[in-house]
C-alpha cells in the first residue's frame, strides 16, 4: 500500500474527504518526525513505538576497496510493533 492508496482508506474509514485524509496524515507524519528529532518517543497503543537509540562506532569494510574503515556512531530509530499489529 503507498500513500494515496493509505490516504483512500483513511477518507473511506473515517467519512473524509480525500483532501482531508491527507492532511491528517501529513500532520499526524510531521508530529511523528518532529518528536523523533527531539529523540522522544511515540507510542501509539495497539500499534507500535518509534524510539531513538543510539548506535556505537564500529569497524567495517569498504566493499570495494577492502580496506578496513570506521563507521561513526549515530542515531538511529527503531520501530517496535504492537501487539494488536503483529500477527
Amino acid at each position: 500500500m503507498n500513500k494515496t492508496e493509505l490516504v483512500a482508506k483513511i477518507a473511506e474509514g473515517a467519512g473524509l474527504s480525500k483532501v482531508d485524509a491527507k492532511k491528517a496524515l501529513d500532520a499526524t507524519l510531521e508530529a511523528i518526525k518532529k518528536a523523533v528529532k527531539k529523540s522522544e518517543k511515540v507510542a501509539l497503543v495497539g500499534f507500535g513505538t518509534f524510539d531513538v537509540t543510539k548506535r556505537k562506532a564500529r569497524k567495517g569494510i569498504n566493499p570495494a576497496t577492502k580496506k578496513a574503515i570506521t563507521i561513526p556512531a549515530k542515531k538511529v530509530v527503531k520501530f517496535k510493533a504492537g501487539k494488536e499489529l503483529a500477527f
